[in-house]
């Protein structure tokens, strides 16, 4: 039978964890702007800063793994789930950052049902980083983030026909579905990191 060496340090399981972290705030800062009367540049200021305090985490988990010898899972696996993570920030901060850019008016209240998809799948994803250690009790977050992602893709799908149905107007049609588009994006990107993390399980099993 082989044997894998696992290192006891767990500053790359922490530094995921507090990736994970950044996108729970993250889907909170995209719940606040739906909120009627929400000041939405200070909103995006927040989401900024969060997005770059999510960088900054990326940018350790990187430099850790440059400068570690033994790595808790493939080295490819690490920048991979990385990335991921990082994608995940980068596509809730473009939703809001156009909100501000486009200046635009009321926002469709199917938007909600994306969101909340989204808050769901950075709890789970929190919840779940701090298992990669034992790599235990994965399999229904993997599972459930993907059937998420295809509710996340309904409702995408709903509101494209809400936006194409001529209610809006066609400049109004192309700002708004720009961020449809990013908040669909990070659906797909929080897929992205359940599919690694299943694919590092099954390695490491």
């Amino acid at each position: 039978m082989g044997f894998r060496f696992r290192p006891v340090d767990s500053t790359f399981y922490d530094l995921f964890t507090t990736s994970a972290k950044h996108l729970v705030e993250g889907a909170s800062l995209l719940a606040e702007v739906l909120a009627d009367g929400a000041d939405r540049h200070e909103i995006a200021e927040r989401m900024r800063r969060a997005e770059h305090a999510a960088d900054e985490t990326t940018h350790d988990i990187v430099k850790r793994v440059n400068s570690t010898f033994v790595t808790p899972f493939d080295r490819e696996d690490i920048y991979s789930l990385a990335s991921s993570l990082d994608d995940v920030m980068d596509f809730m901060e473009e939703a809001i950052d156009l909100m501000v850019l486009y200046e635009v008016g009321d926002l469709p209240s199917e938007l909600a049902e994306q969101v909340e998809v989204l808050q769901r799948c950075a709890d789970l994803t929190a919840e779940s980083m701090p298992r990669l250690k034992t790599m235990s009790d994965l399999e229904e977050y993997w599972i459930e983030v993907n059937r998420l992602e295809n509710t996340g893709d309904k409702a995408y799908r709903r509101i494209l026909a809400k936006l194409f149905s001529g209610s809006y107007d066609a400049l109004e049609v192309l700002k708004l579905k720009d961020i449809v588009d990013a908040l669909e994006s990070a659906a797909d990107a929080f897929e992205t990191v359940a599919n690694t993390i299943e694919q590092i399980a099954v390695k490491e099993s």
